[in-house]
């Protein structure tokens, strides 16, 4: 078992499979058990367990802020 990633909001992911939409980035809006993501091409906002979202990712577009309460 791995240590999490670290992911802090206003992260910007890339995943491997692309959305319906057909966009594949993806801005971090929570943090927790469930991460909320929303889809930087169509607006849509999701929620992933943040195993399946670590298992997901396949790359940091640009890393959000590391200090809690910057939003």
């Amino acid at each position: 078992m791995s240590p999490p990633i670290p992911l802090y909001l206003n992260d910007v992911v890339q995943l491997r499979k692309p959305h319906a939409c057909g966009g594949d980035t993806w801005r971090i809006v929570r943090l927790g058990a469930d991460i909320g993501l929303h889809c930087e091409t169509c607006g849509r906002r999701v929620m992933l367990p943040r195993a399946e979202l670590e298992r997901r990712i396949k790359r940091f577009i640009v890393r959000g802020d590391s200090e809690w309460g910057n939003e």
